[in-house]
């Protein structure tokens, strides 16, 4: 196995991701990286038939749904405190040839690059905005409220970055589908703050590493693609809610004072509303799905 590099990532039923996950990673690396999978419960048998089929895979038993931080937490916390560079990424990443090396010879024009992430393709061929800046409260607003009706509205065309040039640069954080970060500055900050369930808690990981003085650097020569969400996209009665609660976390942690109070309190009832409206909007989108798919099998 490799003294340099190792790979993480969480499963809860990937399917047929997984494989795809672990046939491409061979071709993005010249190391020879060992593979932890911490699975957060997984049902059908994908994690258990990876561990068998492959020498350098592992797999850790999280003992249920301890969230994705959490997960990548436990992973991380069984490497090898030797290893320098650790791969997070999810298992439903498709990795191009010689990724994780471009994201590695990075690592070492960036000195102080604490994580580095890679461009990220939608399945479609189309460029996901994984590099952002961290939302203040402004802009957090303005984005969550608009960004639904009025996509290019200014607070979300700041955060989301996508007016950007596709260039390696310094952001505020990265998409943790998949990252690559340096053992040293993930340790540094204690990993994933694993309060977050879901959603948010790379945003809080690119802000924590860049207020501890390390940076996030986006390196798009490298690429992969992501499926993006084969599990929450499933229920959206579960995850919106998530996402909205973590949102109302990362904001409240940083407005802690008593004389914010009134502050955390209109954002947690605001962040109520919007979350039970896009609950049923998705919800009855998905239905509206559901019925035109039974009309085309009818006929």
């Amino acid at each position: 196995m490799s003294s340099k590099l190792a790979v993480v990532t969480v499963t809860y039923s990937p399917g047929e991701h997984l494989e795809q996950f672990l046939g491409t990673l061979a071709e993005a690396t010249k190391e020879d990286p060992q593979v932890v999978m911490a699975d957060n419960g997984s049902t059908d048998g994908a994690p258990e038939a990876a561990d068998a089929a492959h020498e350098h895979v592992r797999l850790l038993r999280t003992g249920g749904n301890i969230g994705y931080g959490g997960a990548i937490n436990r992973a991380v916390a069984e490497i090898d405190e030797d290893i320098e560079f650790v791969v997070i990424a999810n298992p439903d990443v498709r990795w191009a040839p010689g990724s994780i090396d471009v994201l590695l010879a990075a690592a070492e024009r960036w000195p102080r690059a604490g994580a580095l992430g890679p461009l990220v393709l939608e399945p479609d061929g189309s460029i996901y905005p994984s590099a952002r800046q961290v939302p203040d409260l402004v802009s957090g607003a303005g984005h969550a409220v608009l960004g639904t009706v009025w996509p290019s509205n200014p607070w979300t065309a700041g955060y989301r970055q996508e007016n950007e040039s596709v260039s390696e640069r310094s952001v505020g954080w990265l998409s943790g589908s998949c990252l690559l970060m340096r053992r040293v500055a993930f340790d540094s900050i204690n990993g994933f703050d694993s309060r977050y369930f879901m959603y948010m808690e790379d945003v809080d990981l690119g802000d924590r590493l860049g207020k501890a003085g390390w940076l996030n650097v986006y390196v798009p020569s490298a690429e992969v693609t992501h499926a993006k969400g084969h599990a929450a996209g499933k229920h959206p009665e579960l995850m919106l809610p998530a996402h909205h609660q973590s949102a109302y976390r990362f904001q409240a942690d940083r407005h802690p004072h008593w004389w914010q109070a009134p502050l955390r309190w209109a954002l947690r009832g605001g962040l109520a509303v919007r979350s039970k409206i896009a609950v049923a909007a998705a919800v009855r989108e998905r239905r509206r799905n559901q019925n035109e798919g039974g009309t085309t099998d009818g006929n």
